[in-house]
């Protein structure tokens, strides 16, 4: 689309600048100027306009659509921190094996570190066939320009059908910056994939308008498909330790592992107790707390059992808790073996993160609450009367 003025049929009158929302219209000289860099081509200044002055033209832009034949297989970003390979990364892998078997492809990982070799063999046993392996000591850490560099080389190189990554701040950092460099499309923070047994294209569900609706994506006419995936969503295989791989180690000019910003330190996060995304069992408090002294008594009874203190988004914009216990669609995803949601309404937007535990108690006076819809036990009553009883018990068996 394009938008000019007709000079000869301007006046001047103002009504377009009055119109325009954006304000992307002066008048100088008694004429009409639009400014193209503000203009979104909205058309309100066209409706306005008395004297038809302003001519908005529309032509028919020609979309060529890249040839997707050659591309084959599923990758898996497998994704390093400190030299060792996070959990997420086995979680896809074992989701990417189940996606292989429906559309008779190989699945490979991409590692990118340095000195990485001692964790090849545990990768190909949980589920990588294939291993593309970048080793250099500019890569030992994490840093957006090379490693995006050097995955779009890879999938330029190689072509792959679609490749998933976890949805952390490395994957989300790295991701759609590699999606931007291959004019490829993404689907951020899927709870979900499938593959559709006819087209054989990926199928991305993720939470969309609030948590509200689960909206499935598909990314037809380019490749790879690319996704982004939360811990704890998938779960790993287990071990086999029978399986074989191929590790395929590539190299690179150095000037592809340039970087305008220089790593000075990783200080990890001190947690008081166990770290919530690998805790196997989690207490976590929403509004129903009252106020952030009250979370003293769900520390106490996860000191008790050796769990992670979370909480909900509703909790944490209050003030009571820090972001980095949050649960749910806008903060962690999480499956312990054990849940207990305490004064927690089961809101979707909580759900999504932590409906997939194994076992999941949840605590509220409001018999009605939809944290009973997925509730393993449910225990209707005063919170403040049934932990406290709750942390007794569980000092007096955990002392036999």
């Amino acid at each position: 689309m394009s938008i000019q003025i007709i000079i000869e049929k301007c006046t001047g009158c103002t009504l377009c600048l009055k119109a325009c929302p954006f304000d992307a219209i002066r008048i100088m000289d008694k004429k009409a100027i639009i400014d193209l860099h503000k203009c979104t081509l909205c058309g309100a200044c066209q409706d306005a306009c008395k004297f038809k002055a302003v001519l908005i033209e529309k032509t028919l832009a020609k979309c060529e659509l890249p040839d997707i034949k050659d591309y084959k297989g599923i990758w898996v970003f497998l994704e390093q921190k400190n030299g060792k390979v996070q959990s997420v990364a086995y979680e896809l892998l074992g989701k990417a094996q189940e996606l292989a078997k429906k559309i008779g492809c190989a699945v490979s990982g991409v590692l990118i570190g340095n000195k990485m070799e001692d964790q090849l063999d545990e990768l190909i046993f949980c589920g990588a066939d294939n291993i593309y392996l970048v080793e250099a000591a500019e890569l030992a850490n994490f840093q957006d320009e090379p490693y995006t560099n050097i995955l779009v080389e890879l999938i330029k190189k190689h072509k792959p059908e679609i490749l998933l990554c976890g949805a952390t701040n490395i994957g989300r950092s790295l991701i759609s910056r590699v999606a931007i460099n291959i004019k490829a499309g993404l689907t951020a923070d899927c709870t979900g994939l499938d593959i559709d047994p006819d087209k054989k294209i990926l199928l991305q569900t993720r939470p969309a308008f609030g948590g509200n609706i689960m909206a499935t994506i598909i990314s037809p006419n380019y490749r790879p498909q690319m996704a982004t995936v939360r811990h704890k969503v998938f779960q790993p295989l287990p071990a086999d330790k029978k399986r074989k791989g191929k590790i395929i180690k590539e190299s690179f000019d150095s000037s592809l592992y340039f970087s305008r910003t220089k790593l000075l330190d990783i200080v990890e996060e001190v947690e008081s107790l166990i770290n919530l995304s690998e805790a196997d069992i989690i207490v976590s408090g929403g509004r129903g707390m009252g106020s952030p002294e009250n979370f003293k008594i769900l520390k106490e009874l996860a000191q008790v059992l050796g769990a992670a203190v979370g909480s909900s988004r509703a909790a944490v914009d209050a003030g009571w808790m820090p972001y980095s216990h949050q649960v749910g669609q806008t903060g962690r995803t999480v499956a312990p073996k054990i849940y207990f949601a305490c004064g927690i309404s089961g809101q979707i937007q909580h759900l999504v993160g932590m409906q997939s535990s194994k076992i999941i108690v949840a605590i509220n006076k409001d018999p009605e609450a939809p944290i009973f819809k997925v509730a393993t036990y449910g225990i209707v009553g005063d919170l403040f009367e049934i932990i406290p009883a709750l942390i007794k018990k569980f000092q007096e068996t955990l002392k036999r």
